[in-house]
């Protein structure tokens, strides 16, 4: 039997012990596990108090089982659900009962998803949403997530590719009533008028600077400085809790320390950094190396020095001074200045520049509320972005381009243009995942969660 063809089974909730846990069963025979651990099969979509039994007779646990026939159901195949107490043995005792039953096998991760896609429940582009939202540490990633999976790309490309294909039908007939004197030339004004309002459309959503997908991978922030100036007690603060080792001692911290932080709905991933100094000590060099690394790729870069300190601009490496906000290259630069209890404040104020004292969190919120509005400067506006993946603007710029290429060819033969309109249609239907994806399906799915 075909892996495709057999039932699946996987828990689909936390792991154990918790108080409840739900067990999904998808494929043909899923009506057999209901029948044969709970009785009978309940009536669909209604949830049934039931004692479940094994093969041999004996109790399992008394649960709530649910039977979804499909096409019906999440799946689009016959779903069965237990929902039982989540201790460990309750669950093992389960799943031996389960995997006994012929042409059983445990899900992979992400089968139940990939199943609902191939069944038509739903399209890559909610299928993506689906592993954003499962994946999400912040609610404004959530919300993002949650709109993707509500179908809002999805919509827009299937509208778009019925455009693109409607258009070409247009062309296509004009190129087959080719003597018909005054009808090719009645079929292509509206269809050149449809392209060029669809190539608009897909190139003011590219035009967008990429919010959705940065929100995707958050922020990047890197506390570096020289060493001993404090940075481990920064990203202490910052996270409230006590991640880093601090220490009076030059040179504590060997390796890159990271914390994600939620600031307000932005997902924020703070680094913080071996001093970076010369040093003769191997292990320490390494940690160094790794500190201007993690420096040159962050959006952001906190520089701490100590307070009544000048800032010398030799002192910070080149790979961290310059860039704009955003860039994943050389990102922006903030002097952090540090230790303003013991004196020696200096001026603090200018844009990019802080004064605080970490050990006692002094300046610590003005710091934060500054992230926060840097944050929000970096993501902008999220609300109705259509585009949270590189897959997926590769996809529509390649649509566009083809859209383009075909206005551009009307003037020189229909036969070229109408091709141009199918490379169109075709890359909106990889972005839907309806055409040619197995290349990508596996590298998608792989990520889910089992029982998802």
């Amino acid at each position: 039997m075909h892996p495709r063809d057999q039932t699946i089974f996987a828990l689909s909730s936390g792991r154990p012990p918790s108080a409840l846990a739900v067990v999904r069963v998808s494929g043909p025979g899923a009506s057999l596990v209901l029948t044969t651990l709970a009785g009978k099969l309940p009536a669909p979509r209604q949830a049934s108090r039931r004692l479940l039994h094994d093969g041999a007779g004996q109790p399992i646990d008394d649960s709530v089982v649910l039977w979804f026939p499909g096409p019906a159901s999440a799946t689009g195949e016959d779903v069965a659900e237990f929902h039982v107490h989540g201790g460990r043995a309750v669950l093992a005792a389960l799943f031996a009962a389960i995997s006994i039953i012929p042409n059983m096998r445990a899900a992979e991760p992400g089968e139940f998803t990939r199943r609902a896609f191939e069944n038509g429940k739903l399209d890559l582009t909610e299928a993506e949403g689906l592993d954003d939202l499962i994946h999400a540490d912040t609610d404004r990633q959530r919300r993002q997530a949650l709109r993707q999976l509500q179908g809002l790309l999805g919509d827009r490309a299937r509208d778009w590719r019925e455009r693109i294909i409607e258009a070409s039908a247009l062309i296509e007939a004009g190129i087959d009533f080719s003597d018909e004197g005054d009808v090719p030339a009645e079929l292509m004004a509206p269809a050149v008028k449809a392209i060029s309002a669809l190539h608009d459309e897909i190139a003011e959503v590219l035009a967008a600077q990429g919010q959705a997908e940065r929100l995707r991978d958050g922020l990047v922030v890197a506390i570096a400085g020289e060493p001993n100036v404090g940075k481990s007690t920064l990203i202490n603060q910052l996270a409230r809790r006590d991640v880093a080792i601090v220490s009076p001692h030059a040179g504590t911290t060997r390796d890159v320390i990271e914390v994600q932080l939620d600031l307000d709905g932005y997902p924020v991933t703070v680094i913080d950094t071996a001093g970076i100094r010369e040093t003769d000590d191997p292990v320490e060099q390494e940690g160094v190396r790794r500190a201007r690394a993690r420096a040159e790729d962050a959006d952001l870069v906190l520089w701490l020095v100590e307070a009544g300190r000048a800032v010398d601009p030799a002192a910070i490496p080149s790979l961290v001074k310059s860039g704009n906000a955003g860039s994943r290259s050389g990102g922006s630069v903030w002097i952090v200045r540090n230790k303003i209890d013991l004196g020696g404040v200096g001026d603090v104020g200018p844009r990019g520049e802080f004064g605080i004292a970490a050990s006692r969190g002094d300046g610590i919120p003005e710091l934060v509320d500054a992230l926060v509005k840097f944050a929000a400067e970096f993501f902008g506006t999220t609300e109705g972005a259509l585009v949270t993946r590189a897959r997926q603007r590769d996809l529509l710029r390649r649509a566009s381009d083809s859209l383009r290429r075909s206005l551009e060819l009307v003037e020189d033969g229909e036969e070229l243009a109408a091709e141009e309109l199918r490379a169109a249609a075709y890359a909106l239907g990889r972005l839907l995942g309806r055409v040619d994806v197995e290349d990508v399906l596996g590298a998608i799915f792989q990520k889910f969660c089992v029982g998802k």
